[in-house]
């Protein structure tokens, strides 16, 4: 059984779409238990096969059990580079299931059922795009995960979520296109798809390594990326999707999908291209690097700009891809720039899974969508004003939190890379988000008006209690993030050996 462990992971989720479709729509009340059940099949998957890898080595799966280029050609491969990135797939996913019980009367309506077929085949294109090791499988994963996506975004009765979810259609195909040409390039130049077979003809043939071919294979492939995780400036289709989608869909598109695109980046630059040949051509990076300072800039402006909870959240997310983007290129000596990426990636996806529940809460219990909408929310929900106090902490950087480490981490890049203008931008970017939260903890706790009247007492405020399936994954996600800020050592070191074993790295990364 634990051979079938990859598969499972894909799989699950997907079948309990279909057991919806069949059974679900007309009994709605068997839709959350089959959603549950699937994702805590993934996720005691992912952490088996975790569990396994780190101890003993990567796990080849053959879907079929036919090797590629016979059968099917289905290549599954969890290393110690994804399965981390699994186990938080799973733990979102699971949390967000919790949160969106009771929810989908009043945003989805009737939809329930629509809602979770779309929801788990997004959890299983976001497994499947982790796991997968062939170059087109990853881009039918996409599509997967995004076509889902669109459908999360257009749901509920806000119509400028449809809108939103146009022009995110729009994007999203513009994205895909680049990225299959560049791996039609690819397989024209190589004669394969699998990224393992496709970095070994790199590495032993310079004429195709060097040629103009795969030069535009790997340009098109990082537009095309950089599209789907809404780097700056091809984000125009992120704040609006994640600002007017229901809230349930929000918590679980805004803490993945971009993070999941980051780690397609960084595995095309680590299996499918190598740092090698990636920084044979210094141009590239030390470009790469100030788009990404521009990123990290013009992401944290424009959240200063907001007034809108979750459209500030979706432009600070922004400003996180430019973090670990950033990251990834700065191509430093101590490999410290691709460690807290990677880092970045886990801790990133917990700190937005908070606050975007919490502003979730915000909208449904206190009809609060705007900053000055949360006047006195601390003393009126004061166990949701703590989860949303540490993931904004966390946001800002500050210790014990994850934010802290992951910052920390790549700013040790930046410096040991000598890129002084990246870590300015981290700097510059945290106390944006300290003056942003700041502003958020004094008007939800002090208010903005003084008591009216003279002599009187200010009205008492009567704490207002929530619901556990909201508070809960709230909590449990605030949690995450100071267990991954106290264990970051531990899980630094996994992510050091998850680079280090990358082949094409040893003559670049000295750890």
């Amino acid at each position: 059984m634990s051979e079938q462990l990859p598969a499972i992971i894909v799989l699950a989720p997907m079948f309990g779409s279909l057991l919806i479709a069949l059974v679900g729509i007309k009994e709605h009340r068997v839709c959350l238990p089959i959603v549950v059940a699937s994702i805590l099949a993934s996720l005691l998957s992912t952490i088996a096969v975790a569990q396994q890898v780190f101890t003993s080595g990567p796990i080849d799966y053959f879907m079929g059990g036919w090797e590629e280029p016979l059968g099917i050609g289905i290549h599954l491969r969890v290393d110690e580079l994804n399965a981390l990135i699994l186990v938080v797939i799973g733990i979102v996913a699971l949390l967000v299931a919790s949160f969106s019980v009771g929810r989908m009367g009043r945003e989805n309506g009737d939809k329930a059922p629509q809602f979770y077929i779309l929801y788990l085949l997004l959890c299983t294109g976001l497994f499947g795009i982790t796991i997968t090791a062939d170059a087109f499988n990853l881009f039918v994963l996409i599509e997967v995960s995004s076509l889902t996506s669109y459908g999360l975004v257009a749901m509920g009765s806000n119509r400028r979520g449809t809108h939103a979810a146009f022009n995110y259609v729009i994007m999203g195909t513009v994205g895909a296109s680049f990225y299959l040409i560049g791996v039609g390039y690819l397989y024209m130049k190589t004669g394969s798809l699998n990224m393992i077979d496709i970095r070994n003809v790199l590495n032993n043939n310079a004429a195709i390594a060097e040629s103009n071919a795969i030069i535009i294979s790997f340009l098109f492939i990082l537009v095309g990326i950089w599209i789907k995780m809404a780097f700056f400036p091809l984000n125009g289709w992120l704040p609006n999707a994640y600002s007017y989608c229901p809230s349930t869909s929000a918590c679980i598109l805004a803490p993945l999908m971009t993070k999941v695109s980051v780690y397609v980046m960084i595995r095309a630059m680590l299996t499918i291209f190598g740092f090698d040949w990636i920084f044979s051509y210094p141009f590239w990076s030390d470009l790469v690097v100030w788009l990404a300072v521009i990123a990290i800039l013009a992401g944290s402006i424009f959240a200063l700009a907001q007034r809108e909870i979750k459209k500030m959240l979706s432009y600070l997310i922004i400003a996180e891809v430019g973090y670990m983007v950033g990251g990834a290129w700065l191509g430093d000596s101590g490999g410290w720039g691709v460690t807290g990426a990677i880092y970045h990636i886990l801790a990133d996806a917990m700190m937005t899974l908070c606050l975007f529940i919490a502003a979730g809460i915000f909208a449904r219990s206190f009809n609060a969508t705007h900053i000055s909408d949360l006047e006195g929310l601390f003393k009126k929900s004061p166990w949701v004003a703590a989860g949303f106090v540490i993931g904004a902490l966390a946001m800002i950087g500050v210790p014990p939190t994850c934010g802290f480490f992951s910052k920390f981490y790549l700013v040790r890049g930046g410096i040991d890379a000598g890129h002084w203008e990246y870590v300015a931008a981290l700097l510059i970017s945290s106390l944006v988000n300290a003056i942003l939260f700041f502003r958020i903890f004094e008007i939800a706790h002090f208010g903005n008006k003084p008591p009216e009247g003279h002599g009187h007492h200010a009205e008492e405020v009567t704490p207002v209690k929530g619901s556990w399936n909201s508070t809960a994954p709230l909590l449990l996600s605030a949690a995450g993030i100071i267990l991954l800020g106290l264990f970051n050592g531990q899980i630094v070191e996994l992510i050091r050996i998850a680079v280090d074993d990358i082949p094409s790295l040893s003559a670049n990364l000295k750890f």
